[in-house]
């Protein structure tokens, strides 16, 4: 089940029952009667892990497909909502540490409808989050995603954690330059670098090593790195989702 869900199964239990044990509104859709709420919770904890198609998972669990996605739809949103505390917000970052900044595009599918989803640096469409981690590598924060045709830049600026933080001992690459950040130099027109300005790029960039790894780390959720096929709605929700349990596992 591990190897799945990247769960154990007392971990989804105690997963389980804080879901039990929590006040849904009314309206909330639960999970499908005949998959049981820890089997919902399988399902969409290895449709989420593993980017599974629906079909092969209802195959493999001996339900229907409509069944495996009414199951994982109701889930994500219930998992995004009962795990939210522990996820940290932009605020909650601490004043006197220093960050290490990156973005990475979550991939979907190529939806010729929605073109603000198209990445002209990757060449594909997704959505946009920044990851903020420590220089030892401990995951700080993950923003909201935002459209994937938006740079860094302006997603770090859209995200809020620049309003009551001061930036100045953060390190960042070339795409947050004018946010008071530590950033290598952009390479002068019709010049070179001197040899100070490479050396100091040179030590910007190893730190970068340390927030790439943890966005790796983050993108063992097959979903965040291969493309999302559900309808493109639902996308933000399952980011958000999936957000929340890579930090309640990592708690």
């Amino acid at each position: 089940m591990y190897n799945t869900t990247g769960f154990t199964r007392d971990e989804i239990i105690e997963l389980c029952a804080m879901i039990n044990a929590a006040e849904l509104e009314p309206e909330t859709k639960l999970w499908p009667p005949i998959l049981g709420l820890f089997r919902s919770a399988v399902v969409t904890l290895t449709y989420m892990r593993r980017n599974r198609v629906q079909a092969e998972i209802a195959e493999s669990s001996g339900v229907s497909q409509p069944t495996v996605s009414r199951a994982i739809s109701a889930m994500t949103s219930i998992i995004k909502k009962v795990l939210a505390p522990y996820v940290p917000t932009a605020d909650e970052l601490e004043e006197n540490m220093q960050y290490i900044i990156d973005g990475t595009l979550l991939p979907c599918w190529s939806w010729a409808a929605r073109p603000e989803l198209y990445s002209g640096k990757h060449k594909t469409t997704g959505m946009n989050i920044q990851v903020a981690c420590d220089l030892a590598g401990r995951l700080a924060w993950i923003s909201d995603p935002a459209d994937g045709s938006r740079h860094d830049s302006y997603c770090m600026d859209e995200s809020g954690v620049l309003i009551t933080m001061d930036p100045s001992n953060w390190a960042g690459d070339k795409g947050y330059i004018g946010h008071g950040m530590i950033t290598p130099f952009r390479k002068p027109a019709g010049s070179e670098h001197l040899d100070w300005q490479k050396e100091f790029n040179t030590q910007v960039n190893k730190l970068r090593y340390v927030i790439e790894q943890v966005i790796a780390n983050f993108k063992t959720w097959r979903i965040m790195h291969t493309d999302y096929r559900r309808p493109i709605e639902t996308f933000p929700t399952t980011i958000s989702a999936v957000i929340a349990l890579h930090f309640y596992k990592i708690a």
